[in-house]
C-alpha cells in the first residue's frame, strides 16, 4: 500500500506540479513576450521612418546617424534597461557601413545571439523571434534573451537592412526557475507526507490482521489457548472478539474430538485386550473339538470345521485391532536391519501359492539376481506384501499376478501387478480406509479382515516409505511399494512406475510426481 500510494501520488503531484510550472513560466514569458512585441514593431516603424529619410547609403556620415538611430531606438523608454538594438547590413549597401553591423549600446557582440535560422527568417522577409542564451560581452555576462528580427525597408538601391531587438528575460526565468523549485520542494514534501500517513494507516489496519494470522499459526500448531488482544469497540475489535470465539469453539470441539478419539482408542485396545482369554479358551475347545470331528455326525463334523475357520479370521482381526491401536497411539517401533528384499518377496509368493494354485492363479515374480540389501523391518514389509499378493490374487480372476522388484541408489520398490475386475475411478484413494471394500458382496478367499491395507500404509509410513495403487475398470490393479534404502532416508522417486509399463502413462508423468492419498509423506 505505501510503495502503491507514493508511486501513484508521485505520478499525481508530478504530472500537476508540471502543469502549474509551465502555466507559470508561460503567464511570466508570455506578459514579457507581448510587451516586447509591442516595442518591436515600434521601433521598426520608427527605423523604417527614419531609414527612408537616408536617401543614399553613399553619405560619409550614415554610420554616425545609423548609430544614433540605434542609441534613441534602445533609450525610448525609461525601463529600458539591458535591451540592446542592433542592425546588420546584406550585401554591403555602403562600404562605410561595417560589414558585421552596428549596434547599441556598443561593445556588444549580438553575432552569439542572432542564429543563422532567424537570420533566415527575416531574410525571408518576416518578423521572427527566439529564446537564446548567450554571452554577449557586455558587463551583463551570460543571459537569456527574447530576440525579435524583422526586415527594414529603405530607398537604397543596393544590400537590405536587418533590424534586431534583443530584450533581456534573465529575471522572468529567475522567478520560473523559483516557482518550480518551489512546486518541486513542496510535491517532494507532500508525497512523503502521503507515505507516512499511508503506512500510519497501512500498520494500524493491518497490524492487527497479522496478530490474526500469527494467532491462527499458533492455534494450527496445537496451542490453542491462544487468543486476540480486544482493544476498542471499532470493527477490527469485532473481528478479534469473533475470531477468539471461533478459537474457543475450535478448541472445545478439538477437546471432545480428541477426547472422543482417546476413549475409543482405549476401547478398542481394551476390547481386543479383553477378548483375548475368553477367545484363548474357545480356541482349545474348539481345537479339541476339530480333532474328533471323525467321529461326529457330517453335519456336526462340518460345523467343527466352519467355527475352526471363524475362530482363525476373529483371531486375525483382534491382531489386526491391537496393531492399529498401536498405531493410533504412537507406539509402534521400527526394528530396521539389512534384509535381502528377494528373500522376503520369495517366501511371501511360496507361501501364497496354494491359494493361487487353488484360484488357477499363477504368482510370477521378477526380481533382480544378485541380493537386494535394504534397512528395512522386515516382519512388517512382509506383512505389507502379504496383504497386496494376497489382495491381488483374490481380484486376479484367473489371470497371472506378477510381483516385480526394483532398485536404485536411493530406494527399493516393489509392484504387485493383478490383471481383474481393476478399480474405478477415486477408488485408488479410498482403497486404503480402514474395512473399505470395492465389492462388500464379494467373497473373500484368503479370510481377509478389511483392516490389512490400512495397516499396510502404517508399516510403510513408519518406514517413511509410499504406497500406492493404480486401476482401471477391467484392467486390472497395480500397487507399488517404496522404501528408502537406509533406514531415515528421504524419498525423492521411485525406480519402478507406478502405472504399468503396458499402459500409458499419465500426462506430464503427474502420477508419478504426485502421491496419492494413499501415499506415505
Amino acid at each position: 500500500m505505501v510503495t502503491i500510494t507514493l508511486l501513484s501520488s508521485s505520478v499525481l503531484v508530478g504530472g500537476f506540479g508540471y502543469l502549474v510550472a509551465k502555466r507559470s513560466t508561460d503567464a511570466l514569458l508570455g506578459g514579457v513576450g507581448q510587451e516586447a512585441k509591442q516595442r518591436f514593431d515600434n521601433g521598426v516603424v520608427d527605423a523604417t521612418e527614419q531609414m527612408n529619410i537616408m536617401l543614399t547609403a553613399e553619405d560619409p556620415k550614415i554610420t554616425q546617424d545609423i548609430t544614433l538611430l540605434l542609441s534613441s531606438l534602445a533609450g525610448q523608454r525609461s525601463d529600458a534597461s539591458g535591451v540592446v538594438v542592433a542592425m546588420r547590413f546584406k550585401d554591403e549597401p555602403a562600404r562605410t557601413l561595417p560589414s558585421e553591423g552596428l549596434v547599441w549600446p556598443q561593445g556588444h557582440d549580438v553575432g552569439k545571439a542572432i542564429t543563422k535560422a532567424l537570420e533566415d527568417d527575416v531574410m525571408a522577409g518576416g518578423s521572427s523571434h527566439q529564446y537564446v542564451t548567450a554571452d554577449l560581452g557586455g558587463d551583463e555576462g551570460q543571459g537569456t534573451y527574447l530576440v525579435y528580427g524583422s526586415p527594414v525597408p529603405t530607398r537604397w538601391k543596393h544590400g537590405s537592412v536587418q533590424l534586431y531587438y534583443l530584450f533581456p528575460v534573465d529575471s522572468q526565468m529567475a522567478i520560473a526557475e523559483d516557482i518550480r523549485s518551489t512546486i518541486n520542494y513542496i510535491g517532494a514534501a507532500l508525497v512523503l507526507l502521503l507515505g507516512v500517513v499511508t503506512a500510519l494507516v497501512t500498520r494500524a489496519t493491518v497490524s492487527p490482521v497479522r496478530v490474526a494470522a500469527r494467532t491462527a499459526q499458533r492455534l494450527s500448531a496445537g496451542l490453542l489457548d491462544q487468543r486476540m488482544a480486544v482493544k476498542g469497540e471499532d470493527e477490527l475489535a469485532l473481528l478479534a472478539d469473533a475470531f477468539n470465539q471461533m478459537a474457543a469453539n475450535l478448541q472445545r470441539q478439538i477437546v471432545r474430538l480428541e477426547e472422543m478419539s482417546r476413549l475409543q482408542r482405549r476401547f478398542t485396545s481394551d476390547v481386543s485386550h479383553e477378548l483375548r482369554t475368553p477367545l484363548t479358551t474357545v480356541r482349545m475347545a474348539a481345537d479339541l473339538i476339530h480333532s474328533e470331528r471323525d467321529s461326529f455326525e457330517p453335519a456336526v463334523a462340518r460345523s467343527a470345521e466352519l467355527l475352526l475357520g471363524e475362530l482363525d479370521r476373529f483371531e486375525e482381526l483382534l491382531t489386526d485391532l491391537l496393531e492399529i491401536s498401536r498405531f493410533d497411539a504412537g507406539f509402534a517401533m521400527l526394528d530396521a536391519e539389512p534384509t535381502d528384499l528377494v528373500t522376503v518377496v520369495r517366501r511371501v509368493t511360496e507361501r501364497l501359492e496354494p491359494v493361487a494354485e487353488r484360484l488357477n492363479v499363477s504368482l510370477e515374480l521378477v526380481a533382480p539376481d544378485p541380493p537386494v540389501i535394504a534397512e528395512i523391518d522386515g516382519r512388517r514389509v512382509e506383512r505389507i506384501l502379504r496383504n497386496l499378493v494376497g489382495n491381488a490374487v483374490d481380484h486376479a480372476e484367473g489371470k497371472p499376478v506378477v510381483v516385480t522388484l526394483g532398485v536404485d541408489n536411493r530406494a527399493v520398490a516393489i509392484t504387485v501387478r493383478d490383471h481383474g475386475v481393476g478399480l474405478k475411478a477415486g477408488e485408488e484413494k479410498l482403497v486404503f480406509n480402514r474395512f473399505w471394500r470395492a465389492d462388500p458382496s464379494r467373497a473373500r478367499q484368503t479370510g481377509g479382515t478389511g483392516l490389512g491395507l490400512s495397516i499396510s500404509l502404517e508399516d510403510a509410513r513408519l518406514h517413511g516409505g509410499w504406497l500406492e495403487a493404480w486401476g482401471a475398470p477391467g484392467r486390472g490393479a497395480q500397487f507399488r511399494l517404496t522404501l528408502p534404502v537406509r533406514a531415515g532416508g528421504r524419498l525423492v522417486g521411485s525406480p519402478l512406475p507406478l502405472v504399468p509399463a503396458e499402459l500409458p502413462a499419465p500426462r506430464d508423468g503427474a502420477q508419478d510426481r504426485a502421491r496419492p492419498q494413499g501415499a506415505a509423506a
